[in-house]
């Protein structure tokens, strides 16, 4: 268990459903499994008129759904409860920061917090410039005494100059060991699991590249809709929102060097390497190696969904994509000519995240598939939600006579871990935060290089008129141009259930 100082947690935008479902509820578990220190509070900072009361009320409820210790007994959540404090500001007034200072400074002399405090903004893109000006016109910034140090949520700018700005405007105020940019899926513990399957077994590493490897499939896909975010994912869209942090972040853990040793600085270095080293699009591969797509109404067992742009608050003639696709090449010694296909999309029939690893037939056919589709090559599937685990693929041999050969699973699933208590991703990298480990957190570097790989795709579709946006309907993997990325007859996508070991079928929503 990690060492964790006496400190406070500042959450501006705390009357929030983020704060709601996932940050105090994240907390509650750390304080549950002696995670954290003696001295801490959380002070709720938003524009939301409440009293320490209400804001303990409404955090109660948040603890009762969410928490993995929701169940706890009454005396717990009620100890929990009185370390959260609340405070009403015009987050937008920067005259109004002299009640944070405040308020820290009752809190530190009461609780001796030492002066260590986070500050997590949980709030709209637009405050993550003007929050860090008015703590530091406060002088809360500074670590003259004890640490301070900032999350913020993605998006980390709009593009790439956004970013590039963002950055220069967050380093006028903290330094950049101090700004800790939280992307949620590297605290997911299978994300983690990666760089282990990798890097502790012997038996991966002399196989993980070009000699051996065919190709790289990674899938994150989402049965929802848009919901009620049609306003803010209009002017986002699935290239944003999903493939400039979260896949890239995964592609990069796939295909890292070894580090020197597991450290952030190490870590860091060897994910910007692989960043350093996608292959830019040209003009022909904007064109033929990137798939965008848009969901259309459908009915589904019965059931109608809407189009994208029926949905609530989207313009009706939008040409923002929910689905995106494409074939990414990395240029450096380990993945010459290997393609890395990344896919993403709303309204697909599952929830799935998972990572699927295919390697090169043997030189020689020598025994037929059983299911006559002649394709018995060997997948490693890395699933990182849901039903998370391991599954390889191999050939084994039909009982009777003859030699067919049919596919079967080897399969290992987190839930026969039910001894170990699996933390969730904010539970994990708020924890991070606290002890001042910034290895599942993205750099400004990291930040600035994923945006400037995606920037092509974005000219091309906001300034080619006949860049084309292919429907698909709700339910299905895609528009079929997807499947004509992929090289060699025989491959495909691998059609992922909710269960890990129920593949090579389609779901149904």
């Amino acid at each position: 268990m990690k060492k964790t100082t006496n400190q406070a947690l500042v959450i501006f935008g705390a009357s929030g459903d983020l704060t709601y479902r996932k940050l105090i509820p994240a907390v509650f578990d750390l304080y549950m499994n002696g995670s954290l220190p003696e001295g801490y509070a959380v002070l709720g900072v938003s524009r939301t008129d409440l009293t320490d009361n209400q804001f303990r009320k409404k955090m109660k409820e948040g603890i009762k759904l969410f928490a993995h210790y929701k169940n706890a007994v009454t005396e717990k959540i009620h100890d929990f409860l009185s370390m959260l404090h609340y405070l009403s500001i015009d987050t937008g007034k920067g005259e109004e920061y002299i009640h944070v200072k405040e308020k820290l400074n009752s809190l530190n002399r009461k609780l001796n917090l030492g002066q260590n405090y986070i500050f997590y903004l949980s709030t709209p893109p637009s405050l993550y410039t003007s929050i860090p000006k008015y703590l530091y016109g406060q002088g809360l910034t500074l670590q003259q005494k004890g640490f301070r140090r900032i999350i913020i949520e993605k998006p980390f700018g709009h593009d790439l100059l956004s970013a590039i700005e963002l950055n220069e405007q967050l380093q006028e105020f903290f330094s950049e060991d101090q700004i800790y940019r939280i992307d949620h899926y590297l605290g997911k513990e299978t994300v983690q699991n990666l760089m282990v399957t990798r890097f502790a077994n012997g038996i991966y590493e002399p196989l993980w590249n070009r000699n051996f490897i065919q190709h790289v499939e990674i899938t994150a896909a989402e049965s929802i809709g848009v919901e009620d975010r049609g306003g803010y994912y209009d002017h986002s869209g699935a290239l944003r929102d999903m493939v400039q942090n979260h896949l890239l972040q995964v592609l990069s853990l796939v295909a890292m060097e070894p580090p020197a040793k597991i450290s952030p600085e190490e870590i860091r270095y060897e994910k910007m390497k692989v960043f350093r080293s996608l292959r830019p699009f040209s003009k022909n591969d904007l064109k033929k190696n990137v798939i965008r797509g848009q969901y259309t109404d459908a009915t589904v067992r019965g059931k109608q969904y809407n189009g994208y742009r029926d949905e609530r608050n989207v313009d009706k003639h939008s040409r923002t994509e929910t689905y995106v696709a494409m074939k990414i090449f990395i240029d450096n010694w380990r993945w010459q000519g290997v393609p890395f296909y990344i896919r993403t999309g709303k309204r697909l029939p599952t929830n799935v995240t998972e990572v699927v690893i295919h390697f090169k037939p043997s030189p020689q056919r020598l025994f037929k598939s059983a299911d006559d589709s002649g394709n018995s090559d060997n997948q490693l599937i890395l699933r990182i939600q849901p039903d998370e685990g391991i599954l390889l693929k191999t050939g084994m041999k039909v009982p009777g006579s003859g030699y067919e050969v049919k596919s079967v699973n080897m399969d290992f699933h987190y839930t026969e871990l039910n001894d170990h208590y699996i933390p969730s991703a904010y539970e994990r990298l708020i924890l991070d935060c606290m002890t001042g480990d910034n290895m599942l957190y993205m750099s400004s570097e990291a930040a600035e290089e994923t945006w400037k790989f995606v920037q092509p795709v974005l000219n091309y579709w906001e300034n080619d008129k006949e860049a084309p946006l292919h429907g698909y309907p709700s339910g299905s993997w895609g528009p079929d141009v997807a499947d004509d990325l992929i090289e060699g007859k025989e491959n495909t996508w691998r059609y992922p259930c909710k269960n890990l070991a129920e593949d090579g079928v389609y779901c149904e929503l």
